[in-house]
């Protein structure tokens, strides 16, 4: 998946570092992410390249995380520009990028720099926020109340029945992405993990489950989450409602006759589990 990047190390421990000529800086715009092709991969502005095109890189640059023994810093709020060859790719493309750790690098960075964006303003008296001193966090000028990343909790959910699994498709109106999928959703105030797995299958598809069991977890910065991957099966009567408002498909596939896609198994926790459906692992 996309954050299984070895033998590279990703370390994100919070350092009051300043921004060396040679360090790479992620920038993130509208238009997605400031880079150029090199070679299979990307490149990324170093400070040095990118003080022509913003001159304030030097001082307004902060740290992100490390790569092995490289430090990563960003750009929160600035959109210099292209310039030279370096170009802005699409949020949506950055999962294609191989290698994947550089896909890991760039879509948790902009994660990073989203963040940093959203709490410019204090949520609890509107005064201006700043980065705080010793730790990754924001904290209000006036009422001093500090902010800290939000990571939303969701499920991914493989729901089986009689050798078979139920894969769904979103509506149009509620995703650009239109492979098929599993059952999803953010968890709620005051529930459980499990608890979510059972209000989302029986909100999309309209089935009782029984038998949760967990499979495994992923941080999904495309979304600001972070997924725990279940296996359960239907409980009793089969026959799926389905969410016409959030789904434009939903259907039980047999292993042998599972949609010939595009596999994700390499990026997503989806991929992977309807992969591991595929080879009777699940």
């Amino acid at each position: 998946m996309i954050q299984d990047i070895l033998p590279h190390q990703f370390d994100i421990t919070y350092r009051t570092l300043r921004v060396c000529k040679e360090d790479p800086v992620l920038v993130y715009g509208e238009q997605g992410l400031l880079c150029r092709a090199e070679g299979d991969g990307l490149a990324f502005p170093s400070a040095e390249e990118l003080e022509e095109a913003y001159p304030a890189v030097f001082r307004e640059a902060v740290f992100l995380f490390r790569i092995d023994k490289e430090h990563y810093f960003g750009l929160p709020g600035a959109e210099p520009g292209p310039f030279g060859a370096f170009r802005y790719l699409s949020k949506q493309r950055l999962r294609n990028v191989r290698p994947i750790w550089q896909a890991f690098v760039s879509i948790t960075g902009f994660q990073l720099a989203e963040w940093y964006v959203q709490n410019r303003f204090c949520g609890q008296c509107g005064a201006k926020m700043k980065r705080h001193d010793t730790e990754r966090a924001m904290q209000c000028t006036s009422c001093g109340r500090i902010s800290y990343p939000q990571i939303c909790p969701s499920v991914i959910v493989g729901i089986l029945h009689d050798g078979k699994i139920l894969l769904t498709k979103y509506a149009p109106s509620h995703s650009r992405f239109q492979n098929y999928a599993l059952v999803a959703g953010y968890v709620e105030v005051g529930e459980s993990l499990e608890d979510t797995v059972r209000r989302e299958v029986m909100e999309e598809v309209g089935l009782h489950v029984k038998n949760i069991r967990y499979y495994k977890s992923q941080p999904w910065s495309f979304s600001g989450a972070l997924l725990a991957g279940f296996f359960c099966e239907a409980d009793g009567d089969a026959q799926i409602m389905m969410d016409r408002g959030e789904l434009s498909a939903a259907e039980w596939f047999e292993r042998e006759a599972l949609p010939k896609e595009r596999s994700e198994a390499a990026i997503s926790l989806t991929g992977e589990m309807i992969e591991a459906f595929r080879e009777g692992l699940a």
